[in-house]
């Protein structure tokens, strides 16, 4: 195989975080493959990075500026107060409040935030971020033991620069995350192969391909219990090929979640070592730039065996890595066989039993046969850094910020969140209803609520567990819970509404008027001054009971 320049992203603190005793995702998995890495003396022959922490500024790119915050001040002890009970962000079992949370996070975003711009520069063809691959992170919400989501963050530094960005998912679980955060558009497809039925999270079905411009950019493979390496392959190769084919994707992210190999404590395929890392194989002799990230993986020796595997497949050394483990510091750990190697079991392969697999493939395919060739975007010059780092504008943890600003960061806050919207004037054509964050699952479970007539048949919101398989209710959309719906009063065709405020520029007074029947100009200079107060005298207790005539 022809070299190709990888770069590789570790920071040694990613593997000294837990999720707490008995939970089964193990950060420490990271640290266990990158030791095997490097006792396969394989870091000589990448360029070992460690990448920079990621910012909530970064982070807000994607999610909300509130959840970031919850995030970055939560602990064990003030998890309570800070989630409403466990009615806000962490919503169950799935996601603790661990001490360290928001610096784990930081790490996985940088680490793929990082490796999008090493492949968008050109100094590396392939890039690794062992800790990333967290895809069932919302907008403003944590899911299925994950809570920033790297991954669009990664996407979203890749569409900088790139016009079409491929993301493809080989996690037991459906990357509902990261469907959902570019389901309207065109310019990333993406592409999930994952155990569908009763599982965790319940989403992805075939159905479910996009909406407006994205419309058949979503791809579900949705497959059954036991499915094999051959199996596996028969499906994975036609899919992506017919894929490359027509997006014509500039970027390719591969998210190489370990939860499908054979033997894992909460997958349920029969995946082996060589299997799984097919796809690493196949992208690589494509010639297009790759992401690779982690993901689930809830057997840590397994997960560190496939990932040290696909490290090798990368830097296209497989054939020659020894099968028999060199010594390193969790030799014990890999007993009793001490291989390279991840087995299949005796499962059934459910998909070829009903032969359920040659369905899903044909209609797979038959979907894509409806896609235009591979959609334009216009392109123009990318700068090398933002505007507001350009001009000094980006707020560095070094540099806390004063008085001021935070005064009007949480005054933009509290007036963006008290809009309200009219239902009977935001009614809106069925395309322009999925401004909504919602779950393709939570929009079918409405559709069925109105099928029955029963509106109050079944909560509005549900979830469901990665841990127990069970479904809980999230808070229903009521005063206090904007987090859902930000800026706007939910209805059944209500728009989100942005940066509406009552602050109102007067052109005959040529003042800031606060309130339709304000009387009183107020210059913008003394409302900066004031952080947004109505009056000069109003201290901290009359901020948090401000009302706003919208």
């Amino acid at each position: 195989m022809s070299k190709r320049k990888v770069a590789y992203y570790y920071d040694a603190d990613a593997g000294a975080y837990t999720y707490g005793l008995g939970h089964p995702m193990k950060p420490h998995r990271i640290r266990v493959t990158h030791d095997l890495v490097n006792a396969y003396n394989m870091l000589g022959k990448m360029h070992v990075l460690k990448p920079r922490r990621a910012t909530p500024e970064t982070m807000s790119s994607f999610h909300t500026d509130e959840y970031v915050h919850f995030l970055n001040r939560v602990t064990p002890e003030t998890a309570e107060e800070l989630t409403y009970h466990g009615t806000r962000f962490l919503v169950g079992e799935d996601n603790p409040a661990f001490e360290g949370v928001f610096e784990f996070c930081s790490i996985s975003a940088g680490g793929s935030i990082a490796a999008a711009q090493r492949i968008t520069s050109g100094d590396a063809d392939i890039a690794i971020n062992w800790a990333g691959g967290l895809h069932h992170a919302k907008k403003r919400e944590a899911s299925g033991f994950c809570y920033i989501n790297d991954i669009v963050l990664g996407i979203l530094e890749l569409l900088r620069t790139y016009p079409r960005v491929l993301y493809i998912d080989i996690d037991c679980h459906h990357g509902d995350g990261v469907e959902e955060a570019f389901y309207t558009t065109d310019r990333v497809m993406t592409c999930s192969f994952h155990k569908f039925g009763e599982y965790f999270p319940g989403t992805g079905t075939q159905e479910d391909r996009g909406r407006g411009k994205g419309k058949g950019y979503a791809v579900n493979v949705p497959l059954k219990d036991g499915i094999t390496d051959q199996s596996f392959r028969s499906v994975f190769e036609p899919v992506i090929s017919r894929i490359l084919e027509v997006f014509r994707p500039s970027a390719v992210v591969l998210q190489c979640g370990a939860d499908s190999l054979a033997g894992d404590k909460l997958g349920c395929f029969n995946l082996t070592m060589h299997g799984h890392a097919h796809c690493v194989q196949f992208l690589r002799k494509q010639n297009i730039p790759l992401i690779m990230l982690g993901g689930g993986g809830y057997t840590v020796k397994n997960v560190a065996r496939t990932w040290t595997y696909e490290t090798a497949c990368a830097l296209g050394i497989e054939d020659t890595i020894d099968p028999h483990l060199p010594w390193n510091e969790y030799f014990e750990w890999f007993g009793p066989r001490y291989r390279l190697e991840v087995v299949s079991n005796n499962m059934d392969d459910l998909n070829v039993k009903d032969g359920s697999l040659d369905k899903v493939r044909t209609t797979a395919l038959e979907q894509l046969q409806e896609l235009e060739a591979a959609p334009s975007v216009g392109m123009h010059d990318v700068p090398r850094e933002s505007v507001g780092h350009h001009l000094g504008l980006t707020h560095d943890d070094e540099e806390p910020r004063d008085e001021l600003d935070s005064h009007l960061a949480q005054h933009a806050r509290y007036v963006y969140d008290l809009q309200e919207s009219d239902t009977a004037s935001e009614t809106s054509d069925d395309d322009n209803s999925w401004d909504s964050d919602e779950s393709a699952a939570s929009r079918r479970q409405a559709s069925s609520r109105a099928r029955t007539g029963n509106p109050k048949s079944a909560p509005p919101r549900t979830r469901m567990s990665l841990l127990t398989g069970q479904y809980f209710d999230v808070p229903a959309h009521e005063h206090g819970y904007s987090h859902f719906e930000h800026g706007a009063v939910p209805g059944k065709t209500a728009k989100r509404r942005f940066f509406q405020s009552a602050a109102r520029w007067d052109d005959n007074l040529e003042s800031v008027i606060l309130g339709k029947d304000a009387t009183s100009p107020i210059p913008i200079g003394d409302l900066m001054e004031r952080g947004g107060r109505l009056r000069e005298e109003d201290g901290e207790e009359e901020w948090e009971d401000m009302q706003v005539d919208t």
